[in-house]
């Protein structure tokens, strides 16, 4: 990688904000499908879609990890790459009933201008290092196009096959690939955060409408309180996480950019994804009992991003995790408090589970720093 290129990928640019702002969108229609769903077939077909997408995002930021943001023509192609994500985001409402081959051919799209310049742009090594693996994105982006094509059970085989492209990082060779941290961690931050700003945008669409009285005034500050004690957990260590992957042998790093920013950090996002889907409904009927899909969207949300930071963490060598996963348990239990009490105290109950769990860790590490 030249200089040039080396110090642009220290800093997140505003060119990649924009980028990941319009992959949000993605997130925002995928809590819609879950929304309008409300059953397993739903979580199957939120599940299945933000496998394959969130894999191509995550090397978009793999990407402009190793090229430079401010020459004009990848600059003209990254915006290409935007409006790729746009249209796969446009499509995702209907992608099992009519717009799967819309989705397939911006899938596709996106794919082929992603190769592309990262074979143009990226250093030699990385270039063919990027041409071993341009062979895999290919196929998943035929197995997604050709399955959009056909609809029905053949769409969700083909559709679901394409998640298996989560496994070529340990069938070819990373090693080739140079991790800029300081970059690389705080552009998974921003989707993270960008995305639980998506949680508490739905509060005040869940709200559209209605009075602003006291008890949704209320709602949605714990609403707000329950996804920023998500951020809080997520970003309390942001600094030992950057040393953690600093501190990896080199030829290590891209395995561990791999498991614990590419695959934990789905777990986040889908963890997110059920949580916004949650709060919406809560947010329309805060003194009702909830429905019991909504009130386990809302704890499986909570424990399924408690869970994956859990797993992000170990995987970096990060020892935390023993009352978060404390946490994400409680979580589930508070299903019934939902159903058979107010969607208010279930929103609540888990807001007050993670902050007890942040206030616990923290005097706990206070502890050990007195110790030593």
């Amino acid at each position: 990688m030249s200089d040039a290129a080396f110090e642009r990928s220290t800093r997140v640019s505003t060119l990649e904000l924009f980028f990941d702002l319009v992959f949000v969108f993605t997130i925002t229609q995928l809590t819609s499908v879950l929304v309008a769903g409300g059953d397993l077939a739903s979580v199957a077909q939120v599940a299945v879609m933000l496998g394959f997408i969130w894999y191509i995002y995550d090397g978009y930021a793999w990407l402009t990890n190793a090229i430079t943001t401010d020459v004009l023509r990848y600059r003209l192609l990254l915006l290409g790459g935007m409006g790729g994500f746009l249209v796969i985001a446009l499509a995702i409402p209907a992608a099992f009933e009519s717009e799967g081959l819309a989705l397939g051919l911006a899938y596709l799209a996106v794919v082929l201008l992603h190769s592309g310049m990262y074979l143009r742009g990226a250093s030699v090594a990385e270039a063919r290092a990027m041409l071993r693996i341009s062979a895999y994105n290919l196929t998943v982006a035929a197995l997604v196009l050709v399955g959009g094509a056909l609809g029905g059970d053949a769409q969700w085989v083909l559709w679901a096959c394409a998640n298996l492209v989560w496994v070529t990082p340990w069938i070819t060779r990373l090693d080739a690939f140079v991790i800029s941290t300081s970059h690389f961690v705080e552009r998974h931050g921003l989707v993270v955060i960008i995305a639980l700003g998506e949680s508490v945008v739905v509060v005040g669409v869940g709200a559209a409408g209605l009075d602003l009285d006291v008890g949704l005034v209320l709602v949605a500050l714990l609403s707000l309180a329950l996804s920023a004690t998500l951020w809080w957990l997520y970003f309390s260590d942001e600094g030992r996480v950057e040393r953690a992957l600093a501190e990896a042998p080199a030829e290590r790093r891209p395995y561990l950019a791999v498991e614990g920013f590419g695959l934990w950090h789905l777990g986040l996002l889908l963890g997110v994804v059920a949580l916004a889907a949650g709060l919406k409904k809560a947010t329309g009927a805060p003194y009702d009992p909830l429905d019991g899909w909504i009130a386990t969207e809302l704890a499986f949300g909570v424990a399924l991003f408690a869970a994956s930071d859990v797993g992000f963490r170990r995987t970096l060598g990060i020892p935390r995790g023993g009352l978060r996963l404390v946490a994400a348990a409680l979580a589930v239990l508070t299903i019934p408090l939902g159903t058979e009490t107010r969607a208010i105290w279930q929103v609540g109950a888990l807001a007050a589970i993670v902050s007890v769990a942040i206030a616990a860790e923290g005097s706990r590490l206070g502890e050990r720093a007195q110790q030593s």
